[in-house]
């Protein structure tokens, strides 16, 4: 893909992030999801200043990294298998997707192993979705007070997938409660837990998301395209 078109897609969402931004002084964070997509056109962020990625596949991180280390910090923002730990321990600046005490359990154990603390947010089911994974939200609490007693996790947030929405007015509540529980959460001051993070909010509703209070908003297919599958 172009690099100049790249780049003004960028610079467009900026600008429409910061137009709708709860607090103009601090829109959210423009993380570029680049799921199947190329090194190069990944690489290609760098003149539109982008310091960090979003990748789902854990297979696609290790494929990738060899281009992408010390250019992006990458987040993993998909589901992570249990047996699949050991291959983005040291590759991943955060885990968004810490869905399940046992997923929690297993990534502290690989991480003290390690010998590194990772930064993981709560995937909360916002929209308690059968098919999406996530904690409730009335189980958050009690989930991050339980992951804050894990040494080689250091709880920074939240995040959710939003329920798909024709209209994203009609999923604006779903927002607004995660912005409610990021805020009772960050209330409750549990020692170890640095809640700083909502990541919420993609291509078709990250106006909603910003509007709402998103510290950051996960974006594909509005800089590169929609998405082309192997």
């Amino acid at each position: 893909m172009d690099e100049q078109i790249i780049i003004q897609n960028m610079d467009n969402l900026r600008r429409e992030l910061l137009r709708h931004a709860r607090d103009p002084a601090h829109p959210p964070l423009l993380l570029p999801v680049t799921k199947t997509r190329s090194a190069a056109d990944i690489l290609a962020l760098q003149a539109a200043g982008v310091t960090q990625i979003g990748e789902n596949r854990v297979q696609e991180i290790m494929q990738k990294y060899p281009a992408l280390s010390g250019n992006f910090d990458i987040h993993l923002i998909g589901r992570l298998q249990t047996n699949k730990i050991k291959y983005i321990i040291e590759r991943v600046c955060m885990v968004q997707s810490l869905d399940s005490l046992r997923l929690a359990q297993a990534l502290d154990a690989r991480a003290q192993a390690a010998g590194v603390r990772v930064p993981v947010l709560a995937e909360v089911n916002i929209g308690g979705e059968a098919q999406k994974t996530g904690i409730s939200p009335e189980e958050a609490e009690a989930f991050v007070r339980y992951v804050s007693r894990l040494p080689g996790l250091h709880v920074r947030g939240l995040m959710t997938v939003m329920p798909n929405a024709a209209d994203p007015e009609t999923i604006r509540p779903l927002f607004r409660a995660m912005r409610s529980l990021y805020e009772r959460l960050r209330s409750q001051a549990i020692d170890g837990v640095q809640i700083e993070e909502l990541s919420m909010g993609m291509s078709g509703d990250f106006r909603i998301a910003a509007e709402e209070g998103a510290t950051m908003v996960r974006i594909g297919s509005a800089i590169f395209g929609e998405r082309v599958y192997p």
